[in-house]
């Protein structure tokens, strides 16, 4: 609480409690009670500042002066002042317009800045139309002079909420703006200053000071007078036990014990000479070579390395410890088990999704529109589709990776997320080795479609064998070498077949029960028997009702219940030409057939048949193709059921298989006929 010119109006009361006057109550005593009474029945009585009270700063303005009061708000509705401000109006301020008056907001607010800055307040006012200018919860009008615009940028520093009250109801503010105070150029009672005062540094360390302190150590006072005198035999305490192995190097000189050339400093001096040495911070290694210089002590070395440790400048600036040895990643025992990615970028402008597997070193990367987790969860989801989940996913800790949707998504797929070290690059290695070795590739590239590079890029990296496993990528991804341009180098090249086209061609020989494709009727199959071979893919066939028909090999169908049901090249038979009753296929040139005894050759005649109907290979023209040796094709035999020594040959039933190398070649045999 504060009373104006409280001490002078209770001295008379202040006296009587000194124990040294006597006690004598008279008319002033008296006066000074009753003025005392009345300063604290008073209006103008000012409370403490409390932090916990609300604040209200109440201003007004007259066509000469403002005035402001600061009030706490009690729990009853009262308010209670905290100060009070009034000041004269300059000549330029009093031609401010009505709407001006918001002078007197900003002008209390400066003045009670220290009071208001940092905290939520009311800002009384009796002129209504600046709430909707000044209100902190409104927008500031478009439309605005440059005075007020300034003045709102300045209150909006503040947490303050603009009420209106009528003039009658602010009869201490608008006093005092009506009884203002003259104007100071200058603050003459500031609301603190803060002095800044710094000591002076002590002055250095001299050999006086040394030999002054020398004779006050316990330790070292004792043990000139053994220099001059001699040393005692027998064991030293602990505390000498440094100074008698040096017994021999030590000296007293002017009050100051040495050991060498180096001054002994006793106990009370040596912070102060650690301070010395210390000055320019030069670390542990330079400050103790710096200390062998000069001065020496018992365990100096160690006192140093505790001196620097404590220092707060030395242990913020000082370099980062020896990296740890690389944690290795554990080998995966199958391709796509564990994955890393990494966001790269930008590049040129590009971003970039880095996705390896740590078992084939496969690669794949995917240029990012943006990098947001829905993003990433798009391009995953693609590459999953085609190898599958993995069992653990490797990232670093960006935003995409650490969302929850990006948690969520891999919960779902049951993947582990495994996030390296925050500002640990070399934790999730893969990835960052792949990052750089695609941006050295795509900046070596040609200019031109990113698409097209990238998929260039990676193309050339699924094919090339990794220093790493010794085997290409798609190798160990796929179990197959891909095929690319540079396989055509190679004599032997041939398009592969379809699997078991090359290896078990469909045949059937005379005998073999089969559905035959029956074009007219209800019935699509009807039974026939295998009479004749008409071509590589062409057979004659008899019905139940004797019938001849001519089909192809895809217009039949192996009977269920024919025992014979190992499929065999067709032999080159002759048959007899078939009967066309029912408009089935017109039958086959007499050219194209021939009729074949029992045990004879084939003629000539079928050999050409059967080259003019062989299926063209897949080789591109003009291609050499290797020609074994020219055989005559041979009558093959059936191997169910016992062989008919009348119509075919003896035939070795050893299954031959093409040697491992070849596997990516088909080589074919072409009889040349002379």
């Amino acid at each position: 609480m504060f009373l104006p010119h409280k001490a002078t109006v209770a001295e008379p009361l202040h006296r009587l409690l000194s124990t040294k006057t006597p006690w004598a109550w008279g008319h002033r005593e008296t006066a000074a009670f009753n003025a005392v009474k009345a300063l604290l029945s008073s209006d103008s009585v000012l409370v403490q500042y409390s932090e916990s009270r609300p604040l209200v700063l109440a201003c007004d303005a007259s066509p000469f002066g403002i005035g402001a009061v600061l009030s706490h708000r009690f729990p009853d509705g009262r308010e209670a002042p905290l100060a009070y401000f009034s000041r004269t109006l300059s000549p330029t301020e009093r031609n401010y317009s009505q709407l001006d008056e918001a002078l007197a907001l900003v002008a209390g607010v400066k003045r009670f800045h220290e009071y208001l800055y940092g905290r939520t307040f009311d800002l009384i006012t009796d002129h209504k139309p600046l709430l909707g200018l000044l209100a902190g919860d409104r927008p500031t009008p478009p439309v605005l002079s440059p005075r007020m615009l300034r003045w709102t940028v300045f209150l909006a520093a503040y947490h303050y909420r603009l009420i209106h009250r009528p003039g009658k109801s602010m009869g201490h503010a608008d006093a005092l703006s009506r009884c203002p105070l003259p104007a100071f150029v200058e603050d003459p009672a500031p609301a603190s200053s803060l002095l800044l005062i710094e000591d002076l540094p002590a002055a250095p360390v001299s050999a006086a000071t040394v030999a002054s302190a020398s004779a006050q150590d316990r330790t070292i006072s004792r043990v000139p007078n053994w220099v001059w005198r001699g040393w005692p035999q027998g064991p030293f305490a602990s505390e000498f036990q440094p100074f008698a192995t040096r017994q021999h190097e030590l000296s007293a000189h002017r009050g100051c014990l040495l050991w060498g050339d180096r001054v002994v400093i006793p106990q009370g001096l040596r912070q102060r000479v650690l301070e010395a040495l210390h000055v320019g911070h030069p670390g542990i290694v330079k400050m103790k070579a710096l200390a062998r210089c000069y001065v020496w002590w018992p365990n100096m070395d160690d006192a140093i390395t505790a001196w620097v440790s404590a220092c707060q400048a030395c242990q913020e600036s000082r370099p980062a410890p020896p990296a740890a040895k690389g944690h290795t990643w554990e080998t995966p025992k199958t391709p796509w088990l564990r994955v890393h990615i990494d966001l790269a970028g930008p590049f040129h402008g590009r971003t970039f999704m880095v996705v390896v597997d740590a078992y084939s070193k496969w690669l794949e990367v995917a240029l990012m529109p943006s990098t947001t987790t829905e993003a990433v969860i798009r391009v995953l989801r693609g590459l999953f589709a085609t190898h599958g989940c993995p069992d653990v996913l490797v990232s670093d800790n960006g935003p995409q990776f650490t969302s929850g949707t990006f948690e969520r998504y891999l919960l779902g797929l049951g993947i582990r997320h495994a996030l390296t070290a925050p500002f640990h690059p070399s934790s999730n290695g893969q990835a960052e080795r792949m990052v750089r070795s695609t941006k050295e590739a795509l900046a070596r590239l040609d200019r031109g479609d990113w698409h097209e590079r990238v998929a260039e890029y990676l193309f050339v990296q699924h094919i090339t064998p990794h220093a790493a496993t010794g085997r290409s990528p798609a190798e160990l991804l796929m179990g197959r070498r891909l095929r690319s341009p540079l396989d055509r180098l190679h004599p032997d090249f041939a398009v592969a077949e379809p699997p078991g086209c090359a290896n078990a061609p469909r045949s059937f020989v005379p005998g073999n029960q089969v559905f035959a494709r029956n074009y007219v009727g209800d019935i699509p199959w009807v039974p026939a028997t295998v009479v004749g071979v008409t071509g590589p893919r062409s057979y004659q066939v008899a019905l139940e009702d004797g019938r001849l028909w001519r089909r192809h090999i895809d217009q039949l169908r192996r009977r269920v219940g024919d025992l014979d049901t190992t499929e065999v090249p067709p032999t080159a038979l002759a048959a007899p030409e078939e009967t066309r009753t029912d408009g089935e296929a017109p039958p086959t040139p007499p050219s194209q057939t021939a009729s074949v005894e029992p045990n004879q050759a084939v003629s000539e005649q079928t050999q050409t048949t059967l080259l003019a109907e062989a299926p063209p290979t897949a080789a591109d023209p003009g291609e050499l193709v290797p020609t074994p040796p020219r055989v005559a094709p041979q009558p093959q035999r059936e191997l169910c059921g016992p062989p008919d020594l009348a119509t075919s040959p003896r035939r070795s039933g050893r299954v031959s298989k093409r040697p491992t190398y070849l596997k990516d070649y088909v080589v074919g045999q072409v009889s040349l006929l002379v």
